[in-house]
């Protein structure tokens, strides 16, 4: 449990240090902007991608030998669906991410490529967008890890 929460609370943080990131490369122009994009990447990539992996494993394994089971309560199963929607669009987001750092992290060693960090904002509203959605989603889940809303799911009875 303990690995899970670590986890899991350490992955708020790492997303919200990455919003941060985002919102500072918003706002700013040329290697400020290019710097804070290699950042968001190398944060993606080395923390909270491993992260969001092990807070998934991690509390698919504690609740199989926890107390609440894995199958047994809402608030579990909705905490399930939402992990994996979260790790999933993260997955989704990695290449993008990177591309983006990558091509930033060329403009920063280049002068050619200073025309790039003190171009518009291309890509940069997809990472504010799945930056908040994701603390949301993520706060979500710590909401209800926290909270345990009460309902255990039906089980119908064996026919035989």
């Amino acid at each position: 449990m303990t690995v899970h929460l670590v986890c899991s609370l350490g992955w708020v943080g790492a997303v919200a240090a990455f919003l941060a990131l985002a919102g500072g490369a918003a706002v700013s122009e040329g290697g400020l902007r290019s710097a804070m994009l290699v950042a968001a990447m190398v944060v993606t990539q080395t923390v909270i991608l491993p992260l969001a992996l092990a807070s998934l494993v991690s509390g698919v394994v504690s609740s199989l030998v926890g107390p609440w089971g894995l199958w047994r309560h809402y608030w579990v199963v909705t905490k399930l669906v939402l992990t994996v929607v979260a790790t999933g669009v993260l997955l989704l987001q990695v290449r993008p991410i990177t591309a983006l750092g990558t091509a930033h992290a060329h403009a920063l060693s280049s002068p050619a490529g200073q025309t790039l960090a003190a171009g518009g904002h291309a890509g940069l509203a997809s990472l504010l967008l799945h930056g908040g959605g994701g603390v949301l989603v993520l706060i979500g889940i710590t909401i209800l890890g926290i909270w345990k809303p009460r309902g255990e799911i039906r089980r119908r009875p064996a026919t035989g």
